[in-house]
This record gives C-alpha cells, sequence and structure tokens, in this order.
C-alpha cells in the first residue's frame, strides 16, 4: 500500500502533476486577466540552518542566487480567479500559507482565499530552514527561525499585491516538450521492482517532459513564463553554505535576463512590424550606432532607412519630436517586468546528478540496489555534469532547462480558453480507504491508512545527500540497536507496524506529540484549472509511477 509518511515528510511540498486536457468543454474566447510579479525572499544570509538535506552542519554564510516568490494571476474578466506562488525555498508551508491567507482577507475580503491561493516550492535545498510548524522539520534548525518565516510570508504577499495590481487583458498559451538531459533516476533498482507490463506503458524511468505556460498581455506582449519540469533542487551538494535557488533559480535568472535583453534589442523585422518608433530611447541608440559605423553608404544604408516612410503632409517639427520622446519614455516605464518561473513537478525520484553514482574513496560506481561502497551510505554520491565543481553543475542544469524553456516559448502557438475553476480539500491521511489489487492482481481490496512513520531507508538518504551511521536504502529489516533508541522516543504498537510493512518503523512521526506534533496528518489538496489545463497540487513528492497514474485518471 501507499506509504503515508512519504507524503507526510514533506509538508506542504505543492509538487505540481501538469496534464494538459483537450477534452474539456471551452466557454471563452481565450481573453483572461493576468498578471504576473516576483519578490525577493531570500531571508538571513548568515547562522541560519538550511532546508533539505537534514545537515546540521549546513549553516548559511553567504549568497549564491537571491531567492524569489513568483507569482502568476489568472482570471476571467468578470468571474473567478486563482493565484500560484512559485517559491525558491525547499517547500511550502502550511503555517506560511496560513498567515499570507490572513493578511490577503485584510487587504482583499474574499478574493483570495485558501481555495483558489496555490503556494509551491521549488524544492531548492540551499535555502534557510525552519519556517515550518512540525517538530520534524524544525530538528536539524534547532527550532524555529522567526526571520525565515517572516520574510517568506513578506514576500509572497507583496508578490500577489503586485500581480494583482498587473492584472490586466490577456492571453495564455501552452506548450509541452521532452528534456532529456537534465534528470535521471536516482533509485533505478526500485523502479525495476514495479511490474514490467506497467513499465512498458513509459518511454522514461522518470518524466522527462517539460510543460510550459506563456503569458502574454494584450498591449505590451509577453510578460511571463511559468513551466514546470521535474528535477531536483541537489544541484549544490549537502556542504554547500551559500543560499541559492540552485538549478531552478539559475534557470528563472537567465530566462529573465534572456527576455529583458530581448525586449530592449529587438530585431530589426520586430521594429518593423512595431511601426519602428525611432525616438524610442533603445531604437534610436540602435539605429544611431550602426549608421555611425558605416563609412559609406551602401546597401545597409538602404536597409537601415526602408522602414522610414513618408509624412503624407503631417508636419514634423522639433516640438513634436520631444513630446514623442517623454511620451515614449513614460509607456517604457509602465511596461511590466517579465517573470520567468521554473516549477517543481513529480520530482520524486528524478536527481539532476546526471552522470550517476560513484564512490568518494574509490571512485567506482556505488553498489545498484543499496546505493553503498563497500557498505557505507556515506561514500555514495551523484555526480553532476559540471563535477567535481558544483557551481558549474547547477548552471550546466539550469541552462539545460532554460534553453528548452526559451524553446517552448518561442514556438508556444496552442491558446487555452475556457473556464476558471478551483477545488481545495483538507485531508486525514492517517485514516483513509484505499483500494488496491492483490498480489497475484486478479481482485481489489479496501485497506486503510494509518499514521505517518519514516523507514530505515530514510535515514541513509539518496545519492544526492547520503545519511548518516550505517543506514541503507531499501532496508526492510531494521537494526536492533536503532530500534532501541527509537523507543526511547516512541515505540510503535502492533496495529501501527502491521500497517506499515514491509517498512520497519525507524521514527513513529505520526503518533509523537510531544513538544507537539512531529509530523501532520490533515493535508490539502488542491487543483486549479485554466481551461483546457488542470493543475494538481499535493503535499509530497511524487514519483514517475505515480504521476503517471494520476495523469491517466
Amino acid at each position: 500500500m501507499a506509504d503515508p509518511s512519504a507524503i507526510a515528510r514533506s509538508l506542504c511540498i505543492l509538487i505540481l502533476c501538469v496534464q494538459f486536457h483537450g477534452s474539456l468543454e471551452a466557454s471563452s474566447n481565450g481573453t483572461y486577466l493576468i498578471g504576473t510579479a516576483s519578490y525577493d525572499i531570500t531571508g538571513p544570509a548568515a547562522d541560519a540552518n538550511m532546508m533539505g538535506y537534514a545537515n546540521m552542519e549546513q549553516i548559511a554564510s553567504g549568497i549564491h542566487l537571491r531567492l524569489r516568490a513568483r507569482t502568476f494571476i489568472v482570471g476571467e474578466p468578470n468571474g473567478k480567479r486563482l493565484v500560484f506562488v512559485n517559491l525558491d525555498a525547499c517547500m511550502a508551508s502550511q503555517l506560511v500559507t496560513i498567515k499570507v491567507l490572513e493578511r490577503l482577507k485584510s487587504r482583499y475580503g474574499n478574493l483570495y482565499t485558501k481555495d483558489n491561493v496555490a503556494l509551491s516550492g521549488i524544492h531548492t535545498h540551499s535555502g534557510p530552514g525552519g519556517y515550518l510548524q512540525h517538530v520534524v522539520y524544525l530538528v536539524t534548525s534547532l527550532g524555529f527561525i522567526r526571520q525565515s518565516f517572516d520574510v517568506l510570508v513578506d514576500g509572497i504577499e507583496k508578490s500577489i499585491i503586485q500581480a494583482h495590481e498587473n492584472l490586466r487583458l490577456g492571453s495564455l498559451f501552452v506548450n509541452k516538450g521532452e528534456l532529456l538531459d537534465a534528470g535521471i533516476n536516482r533509485s533505478p533498482s526500485a523502479y525495476l521492482n514495479n511490474p514490467s507490463e506497467e513499465r512498458a506503458r513509459y518511454k522514461y524511468n522518470v518524466d522527462k517532459d517539460m510543460t510550459l505556460l506563456k503569458f502574454v498581455d494584450a498591449e505590451w506582449g509577453p510578460v511571463g513564463s511559468f513551466n514546470w519540469f521535474a528535477t531536483h533542487g541537489t544541484s549544490m551538494g549537502r556542504t554547500n553554505s551559500l543560499i541559492s535557488g540552485d538549478n531552478k533559480g539559475t534557470a528563472a535568472r537567465l530566462m529573465e535576463d534572456w527576455y529583458e535583453k530581448k525586449s530592449v534589442n529587438p530585431p530589426f523585422s520586430e521594429a518593423q512590424m512595431h511601426g519602428f518608433a525611432y525616438h524610442t530611447s533603445p531604437w534610436r541608440q540602435l539605429y544611431r550606432r550602426i549608421s555611425n559605423l558605416i563609412p559609406h553608404a551602401d546597401d545597409g544604408i538602404h536597409d537601415i532607412s526602408e522602414p522610414f516612410h513618408s509624412t503624407g503632409g503631417r508636419p514634423t517639427t522639433r516640438m513634436a519630436s520631444i513630446a514623442h520622446r517623454v511620451r515614449s519614455s513614460f509607456r517604457h516605464s509602465e511596461r511590466p517586468q517579465f517573470v520567468a518561473a521554473f516549477c517543481q513537478s513529480n520530482v520524486g525520484d528524478v536527481s539532476p546528478n546526471v552522470l550517476a553514482t560513484f564512490c568518494i574513496d574509490t571512485g567506482l560506481p556505488c553498489d545498484f540496489n543499496h546505493s553503498t561502497c563497500n557498505g557505507k551510505n556515506e561514500l555514495c554520491y551523484g555526480r553532476g555534469p559540471g563535477y567535481p565543481d558544483e557551481f558549474a553543475s547547477t548552471r550546466i542544469i539550469g541552462e539545460r532547462q532554460f534553453n528548452k524553456a526559451t524553446e517552448l516559448f518561442n514556438s508556444a502557438t496552442k491558446q487555452l480558453s475556457g473556464k476558471i475553476d478551483y477545488r481545495h480539500v483538507y485531508l486525514d491521511f492517517s485514516n483513509l480507504e484505499v483500494k488496491i489489487l492483490d498480489e497475484d492482481r486478479s481482485k481489489e481490496r479496501i485497506v486503510k491508512t494509518c499514521p505517518a512513520a519514516m523507514g530505515f531507508g530514510f535515514a541513509a538518504g539518496t545519492t544526492d545527500g547520503p545519511g548518516a551511521f550505517d543506514f541503507k536504502q531499501g532496508d526492510d529489516k531494521g537494526n536492533p540497536f536503532w530500534k532501541l533508541v527509537r523507543n526511547l522516543l516512541k515505540t510503535p504498537n502492533a496495529e501501527q507496524i502491521e500497517c506499515q510493512k514491509p517498512k520497519p518503523i525507524l521514527l513513529d512521526t505520526g503518533e509523537m506529540t510531544q513538544p507537539y506534533a512531529w509530523a501532520p496528518s490533515i493535508l490539502p489538496l488542491q487543483i486549479l484549472r485554466i481551461g483546457q489545463f488542470v493543475i494538481l497540487c499535493v503535499p509530497g513528492e511524487l514519483w514517475r509511477w505515480i504521476q503517471g497514474g494520476i495523469q491517466e485518471t
């Protein structure tokens, strides 16, 4: 049966499974209210433990990339609207969400609520921690860090406010394509345990699809790009001490800079398309520079002068020219900032360290089934494409996502149209009835979930960030010594042990309540719909297998 702890231990990471449904009935002409915005959420850059690797020694000591909250709002001109916020953070937080919604309610009333506001983390492992509200997520940060929490709440609120103020009529376009070299399966032996007939339904053992939304303002043109692609934010390793958005933060910066440069210096054909406003500052400087570099009149001069047309008898006085330049400067300042977000998807089994795993002591490949080196998990690490330079690996994986995103952005022609809608529910994941197939897959039976628990394999970490001591991935037996240590905190009862089989329980987090709850049981599920485009927000790290089943459903 499904492991509730796999859901619980990634509290409120809204990992997104995105699917384009062509069969949904469209009910509009494709014109929406759209608004995008971005705001800084970097947080404490020194002396704060980082969230992701659960490494108490990973303490922030500077900044590699500043962190942002990137928001889009989409609404029907006279109807519903929804908000999606992509955070350069390890995960969202229920406590952060509650506080943001309280502030939005005081400002906008019931316009933005838990039903239509979604927060999602890119899952970087190099951002400040200490902003969640359950013990298991605060152990390595030694408790709650108010500064981390406040900067997230403030930044998310301001990002949404700016997006709201930027709302204008526009259109949305969707595109989708494969990106093959930015992620590999970090648990390939586990994937091979799935039935062969079901594995045959998928082309790859991880999801290689990138899905992109292009936001086009009716007056200003493109103002944003949000895409979803599955790869972990672990190009920066577990000893990194610089705050960073990792590969997705890098990709976002690259795309925003790319578009800003492109919009300031568009090609000549685009100038002709827009009527060639000579007195608009960038154009004026561009053509003046080119003219000065051409010593003699030739065909190039004719090409440059071709966009100039006769005035048809209208006066072209110096005063008119000055007024045009002043108006153009004001107009340029009104242009919305271009926002590019690289959102997370079904990332559970996807590593950006695409050169596979090797032992750091011998340089040999790690054990395939347990990701160990001579029985030790601490020595097995995945290698990124810039190995041994993790900064280079971060840049390369970021560039690969950026290059694919620009390709999809430039070729996006499928326009969204239809209703805006959303659903939100809180579910008690510790007490759900689930239908599963028997081992021979001949009949269904109903089983029940139970409180969350962490297994021995969890403590082994992953090849992106190995654990400690003698834990191993895939351990289904446990260890008497660590069971004794476990029992000092909480001894699981027979019912819990039976429910969690075949996983041996290392920490019975779902039943530990001192000094307060260690892990959540009641968690949110959310669906956002923009016409034919559906986003499913779930509180956990999905992997290829589960995502495929959800999309088919």
